[in-house]
C-alpha cells in the first residue's frame, strides 16, 4: 500500500463510538476555540476584503459564511472561515509538525458537513482523523519544510481533505484521490513576512478550499496520485531536504494526535509564546518596571530568530511576529492578549524604548531540543545590575502546560463577543458541549446570531 492508501483506510474505517472520552473532549475543545478566532477575525479587514470577492462571486446556499451568517457555495464558506479563524493569531498549534490545524481544518469539515446534512457526531470525525493526517505529514517533514513552506497552508490541505473526505462517505479508493489532488495543490510560502501582507490568512483559506474540493471531486471519480507523498515528484521530497516518512503511518490508529494539541493565551505566533510566558512571570515575580530593565536576553531555536526577529514592527500584524516587541509589551502591559496589541501599545515610547534592550540569541542546547519542545532560556538585567533569569520548556498551552477547559470557555467568550450576541455567545458554548447531539449544524451557528 502506499501511504495515501494506508492514511486513507484509517480514515474511512475511524468511527466515532471508537473515540476513547478524552479524544472527544479535545475535538471539542478544537472545535470551540476555532470558532473563537474566527469570530475574532471575523470583522478584520483581510477578513472582509475576502467576504466581498465571495459575495460578488455567488454560489448555491450550501454552508455558513461565519462573517455574515448567510450561506454560499460550501468551498466558499470553508474558504472564508479558514481566513478569518487565522488572523488574530489566537488559533491553535501543534508542536512537532508546526501546524495551525484547527483554521486549515475544521472549516472545511464543517462546510462538508454542511452540505451534506452531516450531525455533530460526524463532524466529530472529520475533525479527529483531519487533525492525524495533518500532523502526521508535518511530522513527516518538519522543521526542513518550515524553514519555506508554510505548514498550515501545505500539510493543512491533506488534513482538510481527509476530514471533508471522512463526512462525504469517500471510500478508500476516493480518499487516496483526495489526498492525492490535495498533496498537488499543497501551497503557502513564508514570503509574506518581508512586507508584512496578507497572505497568511489566504493560507489556511486555501488549505480549507483546496481539501473540500479534492474531496468532492474525488467523490464524482476524479483520480489523483497514488503516491503524491513519497513519490519521486511527490510533496515530500519537493519541499523538505530532510525527512522521515516513517512518522506518516508509524503507530497510525493507536492514539490520536490531536491529544497533543496546544492552545494559545497570548495574541502573536507561536514562536514568541515561550518567551512572553517567562518574561511576565520575572516581571511579576521582581517587580520589574520597565524603566527598571537595562537589557532582556531571549535565547531560543533559530526558527523562533528566523521568524519573530523583527526589531522594527511597522503594523500591529508585524508586532505579532516581532519577538522583541512581544517580550516588550509583556513587561510594559503585563498581557499579551487580543486587547494588548492596540495601535496605543504599538506606539508606546516605554515599549519602544524596551524594544531596543532587547537581544535574541541561538542556544545550541534549545536549538537540539526543537521542535518536540519549544524552549527559551530568559535573562531580565535591571538597571542595578542584577539578572533575573527564567526557562519554560513548554509554553502555556502546551499538553505538557495545559490550560483547562474552563480557560478555553473564557477565552471564547472573549473573542466570540466581538462578533457574536452575548446570547449568541452563550448558545454556542452550550451547542459545543453537546456538539455529538447536534444534528442540525446550520441551525447552530444561527444560534451564534441570535439577540
Amino acid at each position: 500500500m502506499t501511504i495515501s492508501q494506508e492514511l486513507a483506510r484509517f480514515t474511512v474505517d475511524a468511527r466515532y463510538d471508537d473515540f476513547p472520552p478524552e479524544v472527544v473532549l479535545a475535538a471539542k475543545d478544537a472545535f470551540l476555540d476555532w470558532l473563537g478566532s474566527a469570530a475574532a477575525g471575523a470583522e478584520k479587514p483581510p477578513g472582509q476584503i475576502m467576504l466581498a470577492v465571495v459575495e460578488e462571486m455567488g454560489g448555491n446556499p450550501e454552508a455558513t459564511v461565519l462573517s455574515t451568517g448567510k450561506k454560499t457555495s460550501s468551498i466558499m464558506a470553508a474558504l472564508v472561515n479558514g481566513a478569518i479563524s487565522h488572523i488574530v493569531e489566537l488559533d491553535d498549534v501543534h508542536k512537532a509538525s508546526i501546524l495551525h490545524a484547527g483554521a486549515a481544518i475544521i472549516p472545511a469539515a464543517l462546510a462538508a458537513a454542511e452540505k451534506a446534512g452531516a450531525s455533530g457526531k460526524s463532524l466529530l470525525e472529520g475533525i479527529v482523523v483531519g487533525y492525524e493526517v495533518a500532523i502526521r505529514i508535518g511530522e513527516a517533514v518538519t522543521p526542513a519544510h518550515y524553514y519555506y513552506w508554510h505548514t498550515t497552508g501545505t500539510v493543512g490541505t491533506y488534513g482538510a481533505a481527509a476530514a471533508a473526505g471522512k463526512i462525504l462517505g469517500l471510500n478508500e479508493e476516493q480518499m487516496t484521490d483526495a489526498l492525492g489532488s490535495a498533496g498537488t495543490q499543497a501551497a503557502g510560502l513564508w514570503e509574506f513576512l518581508a512586507d508584512g501582507a496578507m497572505s497568511k490568512h489566504l493560507h489556511p483559506g486555501k488549505s480549507c478550499l483546496n481539501g473540500l474540493l479534492s474531496a468532492l471531486l474525488a467523490q464524482k471519480g476524479f483520480t489523483a496520485a497514488k503516491k503524491i507523498l513519497e513519490g519521486e515528484k511527490g510533496f515530500v521530497r519537493a519541499t523538505a531536504e530532510e525527512f522521515d516518512l516513517e512518522k506518516i503511518t508509524s503507530g497510525l490508529g493507536q492514539g490520536y494526535k490531536i491529544l497533543e494539541n496546544c492552545y494559545k493565551i497570548h495574541a502573536s505566533c507561536r514562536h514568541t509564546h515561550h518567551a512572553i510566558d517567562v518574561v511576565l512571570e520575572l516581571v511579576k515575580q521582581h517587580n520589574l518596571e520597565p524603566e527598571q530593565i537595562a537589557k532582556i536576553v531571549v535565547k531560543t531555536y533559530p526558527i523562533a530568530i528566523d521568524i519573530t526577529g523583527n526589531f522594527a514592527p511597522d503594523s500591529l500584524y508585524a508586532a505579532k511576529f516581532s519577538l522583541p516587541f512581544c517580550v516588550s509589551l509583556a513587561a510594559t502591559a503585563r498581557k499579551a492578549g487580543i486587547n494588548e496589541f492596540s495601535p496605543e501599545n504599538l506606539n508606546d515610547p516605554a515599549i519602544r524604548a524596551l524594544l531596543s534592550k532587547v537581544e535574541l540569541v541561538e542556544d545550541a542546547e534549545i536549538t537540539a531540543l526543537y521542535p518536540k519542545k519549544w524552549p527559551a532560556v530568559i535573562e531580565i538585567t535591571d538597571i542595578a545590575g542584577a539578572t533575573h533569569a527564567g526557562r519554560t520548556d513548554y509554553p502555556q498551552g502546551d499538553p505538557e502546560n495545559p490550560v483547562t477547559h474552563e480557560q478555553l470557555v473564557d477565552k471564547f467568550r472573549e473573542l466570540a463577543k466581538l462578533h457574536f450576541s452575548l446570547a449568541g455567545v452563550e448558545n454556542l458554548i452550550a451547542a459545543v458541549d453537546e456538539l455529538e447531539k447536534i444534528t442540525d449544524l446550520s441551525g447552530m451557528l444561527q444560534q451564534g446570531f441570535a439577540q
